[in-house]
């Protein structure tokens, strides 16, 4: 399996796909990079280079103890970019994988960078603080560190089967399939690694890297989403953005580039051809 070995010692798996301008794709918590299958196949048929990699802890990469923050998980990602010498890049980052897409960018400059996609991202911050008071109290968070440390294989049934594709609201058609492959996806991933990513993914604050981004970023966001609330995410994020776009799905859950796949595409295509 291709991997990269970053300075830690951590081995971070990932595909490569493909010739053209790349793409690149972080995932959110706790999947991996097969949760992009449905981009991945149809931006590789399009003639792009399409890439994914699975965040440290998560998926085929190291089961690691530790560096489960943002500094390393785009540290990791600068590593793979630099490994494969990408330029001209579109980063496109789904939940926790947005947060890792803005601190990517912030962090490592945009000498590799040609745009950015945030989808139903993390950013700017979840957690309720003095400045954020629309985010969510920080016992929810711990509550799902309770959760997963209680009975993970059950925590990872409930949360697909239910708020992460909308398949808890009136008149949805939950597909099993997609439950399953998020179980899978989830079980594959070290418990350590999904602990800490909640603190990860909630309570760190990306107003800063939001800012200091310049190259054009389409922010995407569902005003059904239950997992990362609309009015306190995307809204937020375009506005601190110097060249920022909202694109809001009226309906549509969190895990939109999965059961949305084709519009999410499309609407994608359409940003990275602008």
């Amino acid at each position: 399996m291709p991997t990269i070995k970053v300075k830690d010692g951590t081995e971070i798996f990932y595909k490569d796909w493909g010739s053209g301008q790349p793409i690149v794709f972080s995932h959110g918590w706790p999947l991996s990079a097969d949760d992009w299958d449905a981009q991945m196949l149809f931006f590789l048929s399009k003639g792009f280079r399409v890439i994914a990699h699975d965040r440290r802890g998560h998926g085929r990469s190291t089961q690691t103890g530790d560096g489960h923050d943002m500094d390393h998980y785009a540290d990791d990602l600068a590593a793979l970019t630099a490994h494969l010498d990408l330029k001209n890049a579109v980063h496109v980052g789904h939940s926790t994988g947005g947060g890792e897409v803005a601190h990517y960018i912030a962090r490592h400059g945009e000498s590799r960078v040609a745009k950015g996609v945030l989808i139903s991202a993390v950013p700017p911050i979840m957690v309720k603080t003095a400045n954020n008071p629309g985010g969510l109290p920080k016992e929810v968070f711990d509550g799902l560190q309770a959760q997963l440390a209680a009975n993970r294989a059950q925590f990872y049934r409930d949360l697909p089967a239910g708020p992460f594709y909308g398949y808890n609201r009136p008149g949805a058609t939950p597909s099993e399939g997609i439950i399953q492959n998020w179980w899978r996806q989830g079980m594959m991933g070290g418990a350590k690694a999904h602990y800490d990513g909640i603190v990860a993914f909630s309570q760190t604050d990306f107003t800063e890297d939001l800012k200091k981004i310049t190259v054009p970023v389409l922010v995407m966001h569902g005003d059904d989403d239950q997992i990362v609330p609309y009015a306190d995410s995307g809204p937020l994020s375009a506005k601190l953005l110097k060249n920022g776009t909202l694109k809001t799905y009226k309906g549509f859950p969190h895990g939109m580039p999965t059961t949305e796949a084709e519009t999410i595409n499309a609407d994608l295509l359409a940003f990275i051809k602008s």
